[in-house]
């Protein structure tokens, strides 16, 4: 990641905990001028990521803002590894996966680089690329029409894809995930996509930082009764547990011994 990139989901980071920040005290926590975080808050401003305020900026995120998938890269790095791998220990030999867009599905995506006699499905081109040359493993890639900015097939070919296939587990990234709304992402393409693979599996595992715990975005996308496991960095705090385990949701905490070495796993 450049600086620049580093600082502005610094920003983000700092803005979608506390909901505004200050120019100050930016420049001071990032040590750099204030113009510069000036420069920064005006090309995240042009983004719709924030609204400019004098002296700094507010939260102007609706429910339908898609952060970059470059900037969301870049958020809990850390945290998503450890949820990588401990998805990925759920895989046995044999299995056909259903992988999803997103960030931390990538992850799980890393730690089961040469692993074999797999059979993935995927609607991410860039988990699709990560495969490429594997030749020990099948991979399907969903057709249908590609959103260049998150590399992920969507429309009616992608939907379908899924229709026609029945796989044993699906790892599911979502936008959000809140106690009374259940999963939902920023897009509604996404959003249909999604629920196409939800049927598709005989077991869904969520894979989500905890930031997207008491979130919701624009487009539903299921209820925790689609829902088998959810791998994350902490444990959900309430009412959200509480709507987890009534749903016979299983919660798996990734620790931080949890790292992934895609090496060693060939």
């Amino acid at each position: 990641m450049t600086l620049p990139e580093h600082r502005r989901t610094f920003i983000l980071k700092r803005i979608e905990d506390r909901g505004s920040v200050t120019v100050v005290e930016l420049a001071q926590q990032l040590d750099v001028s204030p113009m510069t975080i000036r420069r920064d808050l005006l090309e995240l401003e042009q983004e719709g990521a924030l609204r400019r305020v004098h002296g700094g900026a507010v939260n102007a995120r609706g429910r339908s803002y898609e952060p970059l998938y470059h900037t969301r890269a870049g958020v809990m790095q850390a945290e998503k590894e450890r949820i990588g791998r401990l998805a990925a220990e759920l895989v046995a030999d044999g299995d056909s996966l259903a992988l999803d867009i997103g960030t931390t599905t990538l992850e799980v995506a890393r730690c089961l680089l040469g692993r074999r006699n797999l059979t993935i499905v995927t609607p991410s081109l860039h988990i699709t690329n990560l495969f490429l040359g594997q030749a020990d493993l099948r991979l399907i890639v969903a057709g249908g029409i590609v959103r260049p900015e998150e590399g992920s097939m969507i429309g009616e070919l992608a939907r379908l894809a899924f229709e026609r296939l029945h796989v044993d587990r699906l790892f599911l990234g979502v936008a959000c995930i809140d106690a009374a709304y259940g999963l939902s992402e920023y897009n509604w393409d996404d959003a249909l996509v999604k629920q196409a693979m939800i049927a598709s599996a005989k077991e869904v595992v969520v894979v989500a930082d905890s930031q997207k715990f008491g979130k919701v975005a624009f487009a539903h996308v299921a209820g925790f009764g689609q829902v088998h496991k959810l791998v994350t960095d902490r444990p959900p705090p309430e009412p959200l547990m509480a709507q987890l385990q009534a749903a016979g949701v299983s919660v798996l905490v990734a620790g931080a011994e949890e790292a992934c070495d895609p090496e060693a796993a060939g």
